[in-house]
């Protein structure tokens, strides 16, 4: 009987260490479509209601509002101080610093046709996925050239998300994530219905889901993250992230 007990401890308190409830307002969780967590702690919260991206600390704290007149994918907090986002309806690259306020804006229209999506490599380069000319274009937004260019045939495509790595080029769509060479070769096609957003740590390309996080493994898809019932979920350093049931959960790292 001791030894069930001890075991039960074990269970228990190993459960309750694996997750934490935040204490954020369910309010705000509520209206959320998307989660950011960067490496200081900070939670972005953007909800497509109102066009709006919201900054707190880790205790709830409000540290910063933006209001947006036209719906902007935010692209990544990974650098806090350069938060870049694009809009397709305004055909519009703009960034961010860390307070929300506005570094930088750039009008694609005044040198490109239709741009479906945008992945912002670094400080200096972008890629773009041109609409109107079948392009995949590595553009340098500071000395406004066009660096490389590559025909890509994206005709048809439900685009979720976007993301270039190792001259390969990784899409996400409603249904499908694959990956294409530069000469559009198709690599890689797997069936997946719940991406929401793709992104690059170090030398890894994750896919963010409803639920899950998962890892692109070789021709395969690990999942190295899964909260059920959750309807956004995001990683940082340190820490995964969920929302579920209107309150926001931190589950830490073990990989």
């Amino acid at each position: 009987m001791k030894a069930f007990l001890k075991i039960l401890a074990i269970f228990l308190f190993c459960s309750i260490s694996a997750q934490r409830n935040l204490p954020f307002d369910s309010l705000r969780l509520k209206d959320a479509s998307d989660l950011f967590a960067d490496d200081y702690g900070n939670i972005y919260l953007y909800r497509n209601k109102d066009f709006s991206l919201s900054k707190y600390d880790s205790l709830g704290k409000q540290l910063g509002k933006l209001m947006l007149t036209l719906p902007f994918k935010i692209q990544s907090v990974q650098n806090p101080l350069n938060i870049p986002s694009f809009s397709e309806n305004a055909q519009e690259l703009r960034f961010f610093d860390q307070n929300l306020n506005l570094i930088q804006s750039i009008d694609l229209r005044e040198k490109f046709g239709m741009i479906k999506e945008v992945y912002v490599e670094d400080l200096q380069q972008v890629w773009l996925l041109d609409e109107s000319t079948k392009r995949l274009i590595q553009y340098n937004f500071r000395t406004k050239q066009i660096i490389n260019a590559f025909p890509i045939a994206i005709d048809d495509m439900d685009l979720v998300d976007i993301l270039v790595f190792e001259n390969k080029l990784y899409l996400l769509t409603k249904d499908l994530f694959s990956v294409y060479d530069f000469k559009a070769v198709k690599l890689l096609e797997i069936p997946l219905s719940d991406g929401k957003m793709l992104r690059r740590e170090n030398n890894r390309v994750l896919i963010m889901g409803k639920n899950s996080i998962k890892r692109v493994e070789g021709n395969s898809l690990k999942t190295i993250f899964m909260a059920e019932k959750s309807k956004i979920v995001d990683k940082n350093s340190s820490s995964y992230f969920a929302i579920k049931g209107n309150k926001l959960y931190l589950y830490p790292l073990n990989e």
